[in-house]
């Protein structure tokens, strides 16, 4: 199994101490917390996309660049790409450049998303998510496989010949797909023979669990072999040395953020943290807890890629990094030890660039 930190970038007061960081401390914390994440061995860092308050993060491939600029090994993910309201001639310029300032560390992870605001902020009608999410995903996988695209299609102009640059650093970079309850989203990951990625945040694991089974079901039905199909999850995390201690600790934190975000879409019915650690999906507890609760999931998902969440209603960067580091030292070398490794990536750092022409000559 392979592991990731991910982040929406939430920019809200500390749920204890009220202290609010500006939005240049709270991206700059970001990339630091990636820095960090690949310094600790975790494999991936993910961002999210969000398109209004509290989130700062309405442009992945930016914050992306930044941390590719600052890594070296670790997996550049997006979690999610909303393609569903963006242009995939953007997308592909975009992260077709993070592929290549990263060396190829890009994982694209597209969605449909489920926030109002950019329905608003980008002209388009809801009604339509799945149309578009459909369309753009195609045009997508057809810019960055092909040159000279030639295309038509309902939401956007035709293109004639139409080639995206700079080209992907991979050929092509994997796109996953992203979803917490639309089972169309799997359906088009089937189709295409892509990975998929469960949210597994707010709701039961039964439902992530139906979600899974979808995907394999159709995967299948459309003629891949099933031993290929490939799963991620997420998982809002808070590790400690024993359960008592990170429940008294992550209590106030889960269920401020709980409350502020009791919204359609966006609520959960585990309102408080006991609820949620005893029979949602989230990880709270000792490293030992932890790595039970991640096995028990990986035998309802068959999931080879777990993603954490270590943000909520402003924790701090020092508690994060406490978090981070139990769970590297902990709870990774268990479920590496314990869990099959199906993700193709590479083992070692990748390569480094050769210099600049000139480099080096004052």
């Amino acid at each position: 199994m392979r592991f990731g930190v991910m982040t929406l970038i939430d920019n809200v007061p500390d749920a204890l101490s009220g202290r609010l960081l500006s939005p240049s401390e709270r991206l700059r914390e970001v990339v630091e917390l990636a820095v960090l994440a690949e310094e600790l061995g975790f494999d991936a860092f993910g961002i999210g996309e969000r398109h209004g308050p509290p989130f700062l993060s309405s442009s992945p491939p930016t914050v992306l660049g930044a941390i590719a600029a600052r890594t070296h090994r670790i997996r550049l993910f997006t979690t999610v790409t909303v393609i569903s309201t963006l242009d995939p001639v953007r997308v592909a310029e975009d992260y077709a450049t993070v592929d290549q300032l990263s060396g190829g560390r890009l994982e694209l992870t597209v969605g449909k998303g489920n926030a109002p605001e950019p329905w608003q902020l980008f002209g388009r009608e809801v009604a339509d998510q799945y149309a578009l999410q459909e369309e753009n995903y195609e045009l997508l996988r057809r810019l960055w496989s092909e040159e000279k695209v030639t295309w038509s299609g309902r939401f956007r102009p035709p293109l004639k010949e139409a080639t995206a640059l700079p080209r992907p650093y991979q050929q092509p970079p994997t796109i996953w797909h992203g979803s917490a309850t639309s089972e169309r989203s799997v359906e088009l990951a089937a189709l295409w023979g892509d990975p998929v990625f469960a949210a597994n945040a707010i709701q039961p694991v039964a439902n992530y669990a139906k979600l899974i089974d979808h995907y394999r079901a159709r995967w299948e039905d459309y003629g891949h072999d099933p031993s290929a199909a490939v799963v991620g999850s997420g998982g809002i995390l808070y590790a400690a040395p024993d359960d008592h201690t990170a429940r008294r600790e992550f209590a106030p934190y889960y269920e401020t953020a709980v409350a502020a975000r009791d919204v359609p879409g966006n609520n959960t019915p585990f309102r408080t943290l006991d609820d949620a650690a005893d029979h949602g999906p989230v990880l709270v507890g000792s490293p030992q807890r932890i790595a039970d609760k991640i096995l028990q999931q990986h035998y309802a998902y068959g999931h080879t890629l777990q993603f954490f969440s270590a943000e909520s209603a402003g924790l701090p960067f020092r508690r994060k990094a406490e978090v981070l580091r139990l769970t590297a030292a902990e709870v990774l070398p268990q479920l590496r030890a314990e869990l099959p490794d199906q993700l193709p990536w590479p083992a070692a750092p990748a390569p480094v660039l050769p210099p600049l022409a000139g480099e080096g000559v004052r």
